[in-house]
């Protein structure tokens, strides 16, 4: 295990985590032992439906199964009938046992789309929590003060408003805690929201005896508008189960600051190479463009690269003739040529609005043509030109590719 790497892929794109020396500490006793980390996730089957705020941590998990650490995902069905009460102002409805079922076979499809199945445990919580007697949970309870509890901001609220605090609510983060001891965890996940569950784990695994879990805490993703947290409710969501072409005029959607976040985030993409692009934002290249990369990317990890491609240059050419005029002129153009560079030169130096194919060429170079949307500044790069393609010299000059 090259430990370094290890830490600097984890670590890539988080809002808090335990200290690097115990993170450290923890890899090297795993690479004695000759095991992979054992990463937990919990997922309340409450909400089924996975966008890619909630995948944040799954794309975590699937980079540290890349490096031949497994995966624990346990599904809440005991936990969920309680509901998590995080951030919520009053006591959450309780699901009923059927409804977790459902919910669970639903999340169990919709991971696998991020992880790796053969690195992958789905384990129920209702295995070891639905077998503890009344004896078990007073011990567990005995593991916590009501103090404690009320440190955490939603119960201190509810507390202080007088607003009702039902009993079985504090033993959600307990029982979120336990799972922790039930699988004996080295890496706890959690959003920013979930500090105070996770934590809890750490503090009920010293009570049991065990090596407590480190923990890596990834922060909240806006949704395409730039502002809210990304919600299905609130409409600016990417769902991981979004068509192609709507998922990558999605990701074009989102604001040019948070370029760098989604590729932290959203991507695989090494943080060697996050800080390469992150460097060709500040040296002023096109945000767009860079944002296209982007989308890219995001609709390649969950389609493949064909459709990837092909949301490419659909989105190229819807964009594009939306900037275009309606009576955009067109220019004759043999799309069966051997030679794309002069074919092209002779059609735009038939428009009569260019002295020379000498002017045309040193146009390319200066950037000031667009294929598609797309700045072209080598002729020589041009793969292909097609019937339909839009051709953008200069801020004014549209032309439309027509077939001879």
């Amino acid at each position: 295990m090259n430990i370094d790497e290890t830490i600097k892929i984890m670590l890539k794109g988080s809002a808090e985590h335990t200290n690097i020396e115990d993170i450290k500490e923890k890899l090297k006793n795993v690479d004695k032992e000759n095991r992979p980390l054992r990463i937990k996730l919990g997922l309340d089957p409450s909400a089924p439906d996975i966008h890619l705020g909630h995948a944040v941590v799954l794309r975590k998990i699937r980079q540290l199964q890349e490096l031949g650490h497994e995966a624990i995902i346990i599904i809440g069905d005991f936990t969920g009938m309680i509901g998590d009460p995080t951030g919520k102002s009053k006591t959450r409805k309780q699901l009923s046992k059927e409804q977790v079922i459902e919910n669970a076979k639903t999340y169990e499809k919709q991971i696998f789309k991020v992880l790796k199945e053969e690195q992958t445990t789905v384990k129920f919580n209702s295995e070891w929590l639905g077998k503890m007697n009344f004896e078990d949970v007073i011990k567990l309870a005995s593991k916590c003060t009501v103090a404690r509890m009320l440190e955490r901001d939603d119960f201190k609220n509810r507390y202080e408003n007088q607003q009702p605090i039902s009993v079985h609510e504090f033993f959600y983060p307990l029982m979120q805690a336990y799972d922790s001891v039930a699988i004996e965890a080295d890496l706890e996940l959690g959003g920013t929201d979930q500090i105070f569950n996770v934590l809890m784990g750490r503090n009920i695994q010293k009570d049991f005896e065990q090596e407590p879990q480190i923990t890596l805490f990834m922060p909240i993703l806006e949704g395409v508008d730039g502002v809210e947290k990304m919600s299905k409710s609130l409409g600016n969501y990417i769902g991981i189960n979004d068509e192609a072409n709507e998922m990558y005029t999605k990701v074009m959607k989102i604001p040019d600051e948070l370029i760098i976040k989604y590729y932290e985030l959203c991507t695989d993409v090494h943080p060697d190479q996050i800080d390469i692009i992150k460097q060709r934002m500040e040296k002023g290249e096109n945000p767009r463009d860079i944002k296209m990369e982007l989308a890219k990317e995001i609709t390649t990890l969950y389609h493949d690269k064909v459709s990837a491609d092909q949301a490419e240059e659909n989105f190229k050419t819807a964009f594009q003739k939306q900037q275009a005029p309606e009576n955009t002129p067109t220019i004759p153009f043999d799309t069966n040529t051997d030679n794309i560079e002069q074919e092209l030169l002779n059609a735009i130096l038939n428009t009569g609005k260019y002295k020379s194919k000498g002017e045309i060429r040193r146009l390319f170079k200066q950037g000031a043509v667009k294929i598609n949307g797309v700045r072209t500044e080598e002729l020589s790069n041009i793969e292909k030109i097609q019937e339909g393609d839009i051709i953008q010299i200069g801020k004014g000059n549209f032309f439309e590719i027509k077939n001879k």
